[in-house]
């Protein structure tokens, strides 16, 4: 890892805790017994693809959870089914963080969306005192704010420019192999993160 300057870094699975199968379950636990399908991490509808692109807002989510799944459940049943697969941000992580910023320019970039956005934060707030990636990361590329989402070469190459960053000093880590071809897809080093961030960083280092 010394060798890039710049690193950029997933969010959910990489430096958040995350736990697909919960909301698959809190989603199940309302009655909507085909959220299996619905989502989960390889594959999605179009329905959460617009809503990480942020073409749609939290409320046409919501109504449109209704709509497939044909269930009376209210918005704040479906908020809280959504965010339930926001675990926590390990402290390990954070300490990490702490270390490479010293050496490197760090930068997230995540498929993510409004309502996660302000669940995580809160999350974060309620454990740090502060939203502490605002410290951390020199700048967060969001899919729902910037209308891109991973695996899709535009959104590196996006990120690569906006920041002015050189291929050759910069590296992604992500825990999805599909974004990780992504990156790949415009010859931005990309790692494939299977264990936990600590141990993948310090084998990289070693």
């Amino acid at each position: 890892m010394k060798k890039y300057k710049n690193i950029i870094f997933d969010l959910g699975g990489v430096i958040l805790t995350i736990d697909y199968t919960k909301t698959i379950e809190a989603f199940r636990n309302l009655g909507i017994q085909e959220s299996n399908l619905l989502y989960s991490k390889a594959n999605q509808t179009s329905l959460f693809d617009d809503l990480e692109k942020g073409k749609i807002t939290d409320q046409e989510f919501f109504t449109a959870i209704r709509s497939i799944t044909k269930i009376g459940v209210s918005d704040d049943q479906i908020r809280d089914a959504w965010n339930a697969l926001l675990i926590g941000l390990p402290d390990e992580n954070i300490r990490l963080l702490k270390e490479l910023k010293k050496d490197h320019r760090l930068f997230l970039l995540s498929n993510t969306n409004s309502i996660h956005e302000k669940a995580y934060r809160k999350m974060i707030i309620d454990q740090y005192g502060t939203f502490i990636f605002d410290d951390l990361f020199e700048k967060m590329y969001l899919s729902h704010k910037i209308h891109m989402r991973k695996p899709d070469a535009e959104i590196f190459q996006y990120v690569l420019a906006d920041s002015q960053l050189d291929i050759n000093d910069t590296c992604f880590i992500d825990d999805s192999p599909q974004h990780v071809e992504g990156a790949r897809s415009v010859n931005l080093p990309a790692f494939h993160l299977i264990d936990n961030l600590v141990n993948f960083a310090n084998s990289l280092i070693s």
